[in-house]
């Protein structure tokens, strides 16, 4: 871009991605070792690091009050550039708040992906358990196995949902729902208290330990063989995972939610 527009400075653009990338390894292999004065190791690494990358920002962003796109191709190129900007600013903030500061960060602040910035970590990747990044998903399916309700439902707590989608299932069947079962994840007493006018069959599981009269409920073979069945719906989502969203193809949360569907329909 700088070379289209004839703007000096960038000559050794290749040169400033070798020093921002060792700065960054240094750092990286400091953090993940111990030995002695670590701490203070660690900090002249984190500030070296942060130090080349805000002049690295001041530059880029001198470069983007330089430009004059005058054809689309290179206004779009404009705008990648100002995202990317807006990018590093934020993760120049993110490492100096956390490894400096030593600021707990918030979930819904930090940042998984530079080119899928909506993308969640679902799973630590801990023993045995596989590591995923993407976004929460909720299904219904009924007896026969076929999903008939499903939604993308990103940071949103699952008992948020629960009386919405006994009211949406109530609406779109009416009273060919002889019963109705959901995760212990979708659960609290005022939700199961609510949920009874709605489908008054329901099993679901109380979180916390029941009191005498919730385990009589819990206790008894109809709900204990219906809640049984509900596992069935692990196998539904594996089947997705088959049939295309282990990995999402598209680019930016609308597709997301389209593969999503798509993989769901079929």
């Amino acid at each position: 871009m700088a070379k289209e527009q004839n703007l000096k400075g960038w000559r050794k653009a290749l040169d400033w991605k070798k020093r921002i990338k060792i700065a960054f390894r240094k750092l990286q292999k400091t953090k993940r070792s111990g030995g002695r004065n670590k701490e203070s190791r660690l900090r002249y690494a984190v500030e070296n690091y942060l130090d080349i990358a805000g002049t690295l920002q001041k530059k880029v962003a001198d470069l983007h009050t330089g430009l004059a796109p005058d054809t689309m191709a290179q206004n779009l190129k404009a705008l990648e550039l100002e995202y990317y900007l807006e990018m590093l600013v934020r993760h120049i903030d993110l490492v100096d708040r956390r490894l400096l500061k030593g600021e707990k960060i918030p979930h819904g602040e930090k940042l998984f992906s530079l080119f899928e910035p909506h993308t969640k970590w679902i799973s630590k990747g801990k023993a045995g358990v596989v590591a995923e990044f993407g976004e929460k998903h909720l299904i219904v399916t009924d007896r026969d196995g076929l999903i008939v309700l499903h939604q993308v439902i990103a940071d949103t707590p699952d008992a948020s949902f629960t009386i919405d989608i006994a009211k949406r299932l109530k609406k779109q069947f009416g009273n060919r729902i002889a019963s109705l079962s959901f995760d212990k994840g979708f659960s609290s007493k005022e939700i199961i208290k609510d949920l009874e006018p709605i489908v008054p069959n329901t099993m679901i599981k109380q979180k916390g330990k029941p009191n005498k009269e919730r385990k009589e409920v819990e206790g008894t073979e109809n709900f204990k063989a219906l809640n049984n069945a509900h596992n069935a719906v692990e196998s539904n989502i594996n089947q997705l995972t088959y049939h295309g969203l282990d990995k999402c193809r598209d680019k930016g949360k609308t597709n997301f939610d389209k593969y999503v569907s798509l993989a769901v329909l079929s």
